[in-house]
């Protein structure tokens, strides 16, 4: 077997597909603890997610955690699992079929949508294999990651570069790295709140509860911090909150060492004892919900602000498949194909005709599954 895959014959009469190829972090197959261990032998293997000695962290992950986290973990994953599985997937191909549908019908030219994850399925090899397929030789990665960490965005770049090492031809590739600023996603998150706050009015305070990494990995040098902390403050300014009316905490804490501060869960019980009733919680890092929003904020912080005397506790979803996401999402898709030749039909010397039926070869070859 040769070190690199066989393409197919290459014909020069072959027309052009831009991919985009939409990223999540990846769920479990089934809420069953052999599928959760699958899954985060996979996750917790990455040195982007563990960055200590391999060895060492070899024999605490197989000797320890693997033999101990997946049975709890299966346990939270069916508090929130779904008629149609994981509600991570199922968001996340809601809004990649969206995304295909206005894409479809807003350009001449074809461009082909495919969701992967980067642990679990469908895997980042699959949905590469499904573009090339379609005819894709220009590739968008639109990791779903609103804030750059190298434990999630760089992760996906690795195994990307990983898959694409073993290809013969190489597709021209783009790779879109954040957008926690853009002002589609800020204005789509100001909306999300604003728009229950007409229901139930505005809480005593609001909570934006990021996702957690190790304080070590933002003093080397990981932005992370600083997007989330933006984020926030330009959600804030939108909503006209004062100083006091917001804070910021980060949640999903594992393993020992001290993660960013402050963490979600005790800043939760501290307002409770305070005498603050009415909280509200947004997880604005999160582009569709999942188990650390549903299960671990929406249940558990819930529960536990409840207990310790807070009065009305509201998780806000995250955007999943809302138009204004929608709109986020092609707005990054034109800013970045941008120059391709494919992506002008007048340039590349196609008729309308041949345009049609290329945007039609393409649907057929890769349909987003």
């Amino acid at each position: 077997m040769g070190i690199f895959r066989d393409e197919p014959l290459f014909d020069h009469g072959q027309g052009e597909t831009i991919g985009i190829l939409m990223l999540n972090l990846g769920t479990p197959d089934a809420p069953t603890a052999h599928a959760v261990r699958s899954y985060l032998k996979q996750f917790l293997a990455d040195p982007r997610i563990v960055d200590m000695p391999r060895l060492l962290w070899w024999f605490i992950l197989n000797g320890v955690i693997l033999n101990i986290r997946p049975h709890k973990a299966a346990h939270a994953y069916q508090q929130i699992w779904t008629e149609q599985g994981s509600p991570l997937y199922t968001n996340s191909l809601a809004l990649a079929r969206k995304v295909q549908e206005r894409l479809d019908k807003d350009l001449r030219f074809p461009v082909q949508v495919q969701l992967a994850m980067r642990y679990g399925r469908p895997s980042i090899s699959q949905g590469l294999e499904r573009l090339k397929e379609a005819g894709a030789r220009h590739v968008l990665v639109l990791p779903l990651y609103p804030q750059y960490s190298a434990t999630t965005t760089a992760s996906t770049f690795d195994a990307i570069a990983d898959e694409l090492k073993r290809w013969r031809w190489i597709p021209e590739l783009r790779f879109i790295n954040q957008y926690h600023d853009h002002e589609l996603y800020i204005s789509a998150l100001a909306d999300s709140v604003s728009t229950p706050w007409t229901q139930w009015g505005q809480p005593d305070k609001l909570l934006f509860s990021f996702h957690g990494i190790p304080k070590r990995y933002h003093l080397a040098g990981d932005p992370y911090y600083c997007h989330c902390r933006k984020t926030a403050r330009l959600v804030a300014e939108r909503l006209h909150l004062k100083d006091g009316e917001w804070d910021v905490s980060f949640q999903s804490l594992f393993g020992r060492e001290e993660w960013l501060p402050p963490y979600t869960q005790p800043t939760i019980e501290k307002w409770a004892q305070q005498g603050i009733g009415k909280v509200d919680v947004i997880c604005p890092g999160f582009s569709a919900d999942c188990l650390e929003t549903l299960e671990e904020i929406a249940q558990g912080v819930q529960q536990v602000f409840m207990e310790k005397g807070g009065k009305s506790f509201n998780y806000i979803p995250a955007l999943n498949d809302a138009d204004t996401h929608v709109d986020l999402m092609l707005a990054l898709i034109r800013q970045h194909i941008q120059g391709w030749s494919c992506a002008d039909p007048e340039y590349a010397g196609y008729s309308a005709e041949e345009q049609a039926a290329r945007k039609q070869r393409a649907m057929q070859a890769g349909a987003t599954r």
